[in-house]
């Protein structure tokens, strides 16, 4: 390989792959701000301010894979949906099984881990779905309290927000597609 062919294929890499339309930067901002937004009003009418149960940190990592990365196979709805409920069921049956203070670490490791498994078997892999999990065994004793409501409310309730918002405003400008229709060569998805 010549050191032309490699310049190009580096600047090819680096510059034409991470280049990103100022349109685009526009959508991100307003998806983003109006999933996360929805989640805290719909909580600031519900719950004071010390009773952060309705908006979790994991939502904000989905709501850069929804309005961010929108044709990534980890933002697709089954994902979305399905990596945040299976991991908040594996978490808050973790939390059930060991409620030990002593054992509070295993019970975030386990958590983690089970929450991964679950996902890949269901082919759910959604990243966030981790931090879902771990909150169940880290966070507030309000949403320790909830045990498997936490699974339906706040996680399946914030998720739906999420999604309703990502299906309306990625699908607004012309150059977006949400749910990313992938398009088959050779039989393959992207990787």
């Amino acid at each position: 390989m010549t050191n032309h062919s490699v310049y190009r294929k580096a600047k090819y890499i680096i510059y034409k792959r991470t280049v990103v339309r100022p349109t685009d930067l526009i959508w991100s901002f307003i998806g983003g701000f109006i999933g996360i937004g929805l989640i805290g009003y719909i909580q600031s009418l519900s719950f004071n301010q010390l009773e952060n149960t309705f908006l979790v940190g994991s939502f904000g990592a989905s709501a850069v894979l929804l309005y961010g990365a929108t044709n990534s196979p980890l933002s697709q709805p089954r994902n979305l949906v399905g990596g945040h409920l299976v991991s908040a069921t594996v978490g808050v049956s973790i939390a059930y099984c060991i409620s030990s203070p002593e054992l509070h670490w295993l019970a975030c490791a386990l958590a983690v881990g089970l929450a991964i498994v679950g996902m890949l078997i269901t082919k759910t892999v959604h990243p966030p779905g981790g931090a879902t999990a771990l909150i169940a065994n880290i966070g507030s004793e309000k949403i320790k309290s909830l045990g498997y409501m936490y699974v339906l409310n706040p996680i399946l309730t914030g998720t739906i927000i999420l999604l309703v918002v990502a299906l309306i405003f990625n699908n607004l400008p012309k150059n977006r597609s949400y749910p990313y229709k992938w398009k088959k060569k050779s039989g393959h998805l992207p990787t």
